[in-house]
């Protein structure tokens, strides 16, 4: 079926089916396509919005090699939290534990290496083992003893930090291997001849950009496939355009500079393998299912007992593994550390497009949401924005994003 684009154009072929337009008929196609996709793409202009503003505003100081490495750097632990709580918001819970399960995992990987000279890659094979007994432990009452996600996380929330403080003495303790130090600060090494760029993170690159574009054609053609609406070709260029821009702008400042941090990799692979699991796989779509209609999935068959515990389990792990990053970095475990961490990943998953109902959001989603916490916190430092200004601006941030998600939700249901 086709749909009239102006009065005076020519109806472009069904969304999908490679038709085309000139002129207001290209630009009304285009903003059509914005529409009906805004939560998709929202927060990716917001977060390019924020970026050029903050670029102009530092005279270029935000896209320099050595800030955007760091930039990285800085945010890798809040971004591993953001994936796992995008997952518990979209099953319809919230998790305020992670930042004290992050410190307590930091410390006892102090304990264990430090104190207790364990070598450090069995230390971490424990933690994140330790990660996932906490998470399931907090699983199991969420899901099987019927207590709310906000009580039980509470409850772990003050559990936790107190174990730390136990653990700790109240005091930091540190150094760590090098060895584990090079995971959280260390970069891919450099092969190949000088070319005055990092040659291995290049191919890191190029390879990424080819692997998207294969990666949406092929989302696309199974959504035709199955008679889904898609978005218009040209826009669908457009995207795909702007996606192979920002990956090989990315590549061609870090290949400037040291090369691709390792916590990068880390993150790479948590982002496909996350985002494959809920596109594809049928654990993800049972968790927006029971987050989008709880009555429904366990009329479905969707066991949600079992995927709610999976997903605190998850959760666990993937906290422990920001507690090391995090505790790495910093080359010490403090009883102070991870403060404001749980409220920094929800805001990342909120700000990224979770909805407060549940069964909304993306795994792509939550890496935008903290990008965009993370460059406001970067670019208000460079600037000299006072930290109690910098709290009142992320504030307001987060309330316009999920202003924004309402008043969308509104806009489609009238």
């Amino acid at each position: 079926m086709s749909t009239d684009v102006t009065a005076k154009t020519p109806a472009p072929a069904p969304p999908g089916k490679g038709g085309s337009a000139t002129g207001d008929g290209l630009l009304q196609l285009v903003l059509d396509g914005m529409r009906r996709n805004m939560r998709q793409y929202g927060m990716l202009f917001a977060l390019g919005l924020i970026v050029v503003l903050f670029a102009v505003w530092t005279d270029g100081d935000l896209l320099l090699p050595r800030n955007v490495s760091n930039l990285v750097l800085q945010n890798s632990y809040i971004l591993i939290l953001a994936i796992g709580m995008m997952l518990v918001i979209i099953a319809g819970h919230i998790d305020l534990s992670v930042g004290s399960l992050t410190a307590f995992i930091g410390s006892m990987a102090a304990v264990f290496m430090v104190r207790n000279d364990l070598p450090w890659p069995v230390a971490v094979i424990l933690c994140l083992a330790m990660g996932a007994i906490a998470g399931a432990v907090q699983g199991f009452f969420i899901a099987y003893g019927g207590i709310p996600s906000f009580i039980v996380t509470l409850a772990g929330m003050l559990i936790f930090r107190g174990l730390t403080e136990i653990f700790l003495e109240g005091q930091t303790l540190g150094p760590f291997p090098e060895g584990l130090q090079k995971v959280s600060n260390g970069f891919m090494p450099e092969i190949g001849p000088n070319t005055n760029y990092h040659n291995l993170t290049l191919l890191l690159g190029f390879a990424l950009i080819a692997f998207v574009i294969f990666q949406e054609y092929r989302d696309r053609r199974r959504q035709q496939e199955f008679a889904l609406e898609v978005a218009p070709r040209n826009l669908f260029l457009l995207k795909l355009v702007a996606l192979g821009a920002a990956i090989l702008t990315l590549t061609m400042l870090l290949a400037s500079y040291k090369g691709a941090p390792y916590v990068l990799l880390v993150l790479g692979v948590l982002l496909v393998g996350f985002g494959y699991l809920m596109r594809n796989a049928i654990i993800g779509r049972h968790i927006y299912a029971i987050g989008g209609n709880l009555p429904a999935a366990k009329l479905s068959g969707v066991k949600d007992k079992k995927v709610t515990f999976l997903v605190f389990l998850n959760m666990g792990m993937l906290a422990a593994l920001a507690g090391l990053v995090f505790a790495a970095r910093f080359n010490a475990a403090s009883p102070k550390a991870g403060l404001n961490f749980e409220l920094e990943a929800i805001a990342a998953a909120f700000i990224g497009g979770a909805s407060m109902s549940g069964g909304v959001g993306t795994v792509l989603g939550a890496i935008i949401g903290g990008l965009v916490l993370g460059v406001l916190n970067n670019g208000m430092n460079l600037v000299g924005i006072g930290t109690d200004w910098q709290q009142v601006i992320k504030g307001l941030v987060l309330l316009a994003a999920v202003g924004f998600d309402v008043w969308n939700k509104r806009k489609v249901g009238s």
